[in-house]
C-alpha cells in the first residue's frame, strides 16, 4: 500500500468521524416534550422570552441551555384532617381535597421553589382559617359556601405561582364522641317534643270536629238514631258476638224522672 493510498484512507476516515459528530452534537439538541408538558429553558442561566417551548420537538444548545419540564395537568390531592376550634368553641376534624393545575408553567419555576408542596401547605392553612369563623352550625350546613371561599382564598394567593385552583371540595366533618351523643339526645328530645306537639293538636282537631257534630245532631234528634244504625253496622261487619241495641233517650229519661 502506498503512501498516498494511506492519505486517502485517513482523510475519509476523518471525514465519516466528523460527520458522526456532527449527527451526535445534532441528537443532544433535539428534545421533546409531551402534549401535557411545557419546557422552560434556561440560557446561561437566563429563561429564553417567550412562552414556554411544546408540546412537540424544540432545539436546545448542548452547551449552554437545559431545561425543566412542566406538568400541565389537573393535580388532585388531599387536605389532611385538621383540628379546627370554630366560633362556638367546638373542636372539629375537617378533611377535604384540592383540584389545581399549572397555568403558567413560567411563573411556576421563576417565582416559587416547590409550587406543589406550597399550594398543599396553603390548602391546610386556608382551612383552618376558614373554618375558624364559622360556628358548628354553619360548618355542618353550608359547606359549599365554605368550600367556594376556599377556592377563592387559594386561586388569589397562587395567582404568582402560576397555579389555577379549579375546585375544592370538603369532604368529612367529625365530631367528638361526647358531643354526638349530646347532639343525638337533643334531637331524639325535640322529636318527641314535636311528637307530643302534633299529638295535643291532632286531640284539638278532634274534639273541635266531634263538637260540631254533636251540633248537627243536636239539630235533628233523627240524625243520632241514624248513627247508632251506622255504628251497629260496623260492628256487625267486623263479626263480632256482642251487638249494641240504641234505645231511645226519652225512654231513659222517663226513668230518671221517677227517681
Amino acid at each position: 500500500m502506498t503512501t498516498k493510498t494511506k492519505s486517502v484512507l485517513y482523510d475519509r476516515a476523518i471525514d465519516r468521524f466528523a460527520n458522526m459528530k456532527e449527527r451526535m452534537e445534532l441528537a443532544f439538541t433535539i428534545r421533546i416534550v409531551k402534549e401535557y408538558e411545557r419546557a422552560i429553558i434556561f440560557r446561561l442561566g437566563r429563561i429564553l422570552r417567550g412562552r414556554a417551548k411544546g408540546p412537540g420537538l424544540f432545539f436546545i444548545l448542548p452547551c449552554t441551555d437545559n431545561f425543566i419540564n412542566v406538568d400541565m395537568r389537573t393535580i388532585t390531592f388531599d387536605i389532611p384532617p385538621q383540628e379546627v376550634l370554630t366560633k362556638d368553641s367546638v373542636t372539629v376534624s375537617v378533611d377535604g381535597v384540592v383540584y389545581y393545575r399549572v397555568q403558567n408553567a413560567t411563573l411556576a419555576v421563576a417565582n416559587i421553589t416547590n409550587a406543589d408542596a406550597a399550594t398543599r401547605l396553603l390548602a391546610q392553612t386556608t382551612l383552618r382559617n376558614v373554618l375558624g369563623t364559622k360556628n358548628l352550625a354553619e360548618i355542618l350546613s353550608d359547606r359549599e359556601e365554605i368550600a367556594h371561599s376556599m377556592q377563592t382564598t387559594l386561586d388569589d394567593a397562587t395567582d404568582d405561582w402560576g397555579i389555577k385552583v379549579e375546585r375544592v371540595e370538603i369532604k368529612d366533618v367529625k365530631l367528638p364522641q361526647q358531643l354526638q351523643r349530646a347532639m343525638a339526645a337533643e334531637a331524639e328530645a325535640s322529636r318527641e317534643a314535636r311528637a307530643k306537639v302534633i299529638a295535643a293538636e291532632g286531640e284539638m282537631n278532634a274534639s273541635r270536629a266531634l263538637k260540631e257534630a254533636s251540633l248537627v245532631i243536636a239539630e235533628s234528634p233523627s240524625g243520632l238514631q241514624l248513627r247508632y244504625l251506622q255504628t251497629l253496622n260496623t260492628i256487625a261487619a267486623e263479626k263480632n258476638s256482642t251487638i249494641i241495641f240504641p234505645l231511645p233517650m226519652d225512654m231513659m229519661q222517663a226513668f230518671m224522672k221517677r227517681d
